[in-house]
C-alpha cells in the first residue's frame, strides 16, 4: 500500500491529559492522536511527536508525525481528525514532508512560552488554569538579566530530573534566546533551544522567579549552569502554565504541493 509521510501541528489543551507519551489504561495526547488516526486509516497508525509534554503542559505548536495511506493527503487529513478529536485537541495544520521527516530527530529547534500572573485576577479561573499565580513583587531586571545568562551553549545538568537522561548524554543545549516580556496582568518567558530536558524550563522558571522573589542571590541562574548536579536548584515551577509553542524543521523536508 502506498504512503505518504504527513506532519500535523497540534494545539492541545493538556489539562486532562497524563502527557504526551502514550500510557496504558491512561489519557494522554499521543493515544488520543493514534487512536483517531487508526480510525481514518483503518490499520493501527503511530503518531510521533516532537516532545513528550508533561502532564498538564499545553502546546500551540506540538508536531506529530504519521505515515498514512497516499489516498489521505495533508488537508483531507487535518479536516477529517478535527471532526472527530476531542474538543481538547485541534489540528492547526497538516504538511506533507519527504519520507527522511522524523517529528523528533529532524527539529532544529523548539520554542517554549511559561504564563506568570502577577496581578489580583491572576487566581481567576478563567487564568488560573493557564498561569501561574505568582502574587510577591519580582524583581524585572533579575529576571531580565536570568534569562540573558542562559542563552548559548551550556552544561543544563541541574535543570534536568536526575536519571532520566542516558549516562552518557552531556546535557548540554544551545539556547538561541531566552526573555521575558510583559502582557496585561503578567509575565511571559520564552526560550528557545535546539533540546530541552526532562523538566528543564519549569526548573527554569522556578529559579528565576526565587530570584527574582529575593529568595535566592542573582547569580544563582548562572551558577547552576556549572553545578554537577541539580541538588541546588528551586522546585519546578507548575506544569499548567508551560506551553510548546512551535517546532522548526529544515526547509528541505516539506514537499511542496499543488
Amino acid at each position: 500500500m502506498s504512503e505518504r509521510t504527513v506532519q500535523l501541528v497540534l494545539h492541545y489543551d493538556g489539562a486532562q491529559f497524563a502527557g504526551w507519551q502514550r500510557q496504558p489504561n491512561i489519557r494522554t495526547v499521543q493515544g488520543v492522536v493514534e487512536e483517531t488516526l487508526s480510525r481514518l486509516c483503518n490499520t493501527a497508525t503511530r503518531a510521533v511527536g516532537a516532545g513528550r509534554t508533561d502532564a498538564g503542559v499545553h502546546a500551540r505548536g506540538q508536531a506529530v508525525g504519521a505515515m498514512v495511506p497516499a489516498a489521505w493527503t495533508a488537508d483531507k487529513l487535518r479536516r477529517a481528525l478535527n471532526a472527530i478529536l476531542p474538543s481538547d485537541v485541534w489540528v492547526v495544520a497538516a504538511h506533507e514532508m519527504d519520507p527522511a521527516f522524523h517529528a523528533r530527530y529532524s527539529a532544529l529547534a523548539r520554542r517554549y512560552s511559561y504564563r506568570v500572573g502577577t496581578d489580583d485576577d491572576a487566581r481567576s479561573p478563567f487564568r488560573a488554569r493557564w498561569e501561574w499565580a505568582v502574587q510577591r513583587p519580582l524583581d524585572r531586571d533579575a529576571l531580565d538579566w536570568s534569562a540573558d545568562a542562559l542563552v548559548g551553549d551550556h552544561c543544563f545538568r541541574a535543570y534536568a530530573v536526575r536519571g532520566t537522561a542516558p549516562a552518557t548524554d552531556d546535557h548540554r543545549c544551545i539556547v538561541r534566546f531566552a526573555r521575558w516580556g510583559e502582557r496585561p496582568g503578567g509575565l511571559t518567558f520564552e526560550i528557545e533551544a535546539n533540546r530541552f530536558l526532562h523538566h528543564m524550563v519549569r526548573f527554569v522558571v522556578g529559579t528565576m522567579v526565587a530570584v527574582a522573589s529575593g529568595a535566592r542571590a542573582r547569580s544563582a541562574v548562572e551558577a547552576l549552569l556549572s553545578a554537577p548536579n541539580n541538588d541546588d536548584v528551586s522546585p519546578p515551577a507548575p506544569a499548567h502554565a508551560l506551553c510548546l509553542e512551535h517546532v522548526e524543521y529544515p526547509h528541505a523536508l516539506y514537499r511542496q504541493t499543488a
